[in-house]
């Protein structure tokens, strides 16, 4: 299964068979399920519509029987921009991961992979430009997120964001201002998701799977 947040909407790609586990899930009248006939165009549909906004449909299940043939097809319709991030917590404190506060949302610290880059020197790069930090220990690899968006020539881009969680020493945090960042904070996950500033609903699906 692949999920990928439009407008911070998730579209899931399914094969036939992984359907029967949910079954029983009752997704609401907003929720809409169709299977993929093989023809690429038919899946900007689906995309459009969560691209607009409808409160007709705010989430979307796209079923084929070959999972990885419907993946390409989906990807054939954007520019791939790869990126890389962190969860990190200080030594001796795993409930409190470091959050950073950019543009109105709260944010894991994240950003593109330059080219040559390989996905885990790119998060740690991220992090220490992001938050200031230093003496950082890069652990395990954690599930990948996958956001659309339109850039600049109203082009489609897909960016898969590869996660890592981190560990470094308690130390100053120094929030980067020229990337918007205003704040840099260690705080619960719950807190995060329970505050009235918002989350992204892939980062907020991340957290929770934590």
């Amino acid at each position: 299964m692949y999920v990928i947040y439009i407008n911070d909407r998730p579209l899931r790609l399914l094969a036939q068979r992984e359907t029967t586990a949910d079954a029983n899930e009752q997704k609401g009248p907003t929720h809409l399920t169709a299977h993929y006939i093989g023809k690429p165009r038919t899946l900007l549909n689906y995309v459009d519509m969560l691209e607009k906004g409808s409160p007709k449909v705010t989430s979307v299940d796209i079923v084929g029987p070959d999972l990885e043939a419907l993946w390409t097809d989906f990807r054939s319709h954007f520019r791939w921009l790869p990126a890389a991030g962190g969860v990190v917590t200080r030594s001796g404190d795993a409930e409190r991961p470091l959050f950073i506060f950019r543009r109105g949302f709260w944010d894991l610290p994240k950003g593109k992979i330059d080219p040559g880059e390989s996905p885990e020197a790119a998060a740690v790069r991220e992090v220490e430009e992001e938050t200031g930090l230093r003496d950082i220990s890069l652990l395990e690899q954690l599930p990948t997120t996958y956001h659309t968006y339109r850039n600049r020539k109203e082009k489609r881009v897909l960016k898969p964001t590869y996660w890592y969680r981190m560990e470094a020493p308690d130390q100053k945090l120094i929030p980067q201002a020229e990337e918007d960042i205003e704040l840099a904070e260690w705080r619960t996950i719950t807190s995060v998701l329970e505050d009235a500033q918002p989350i992204y609903a892939s980062l907020a699906e991340l957290l929770n799977r934590l």
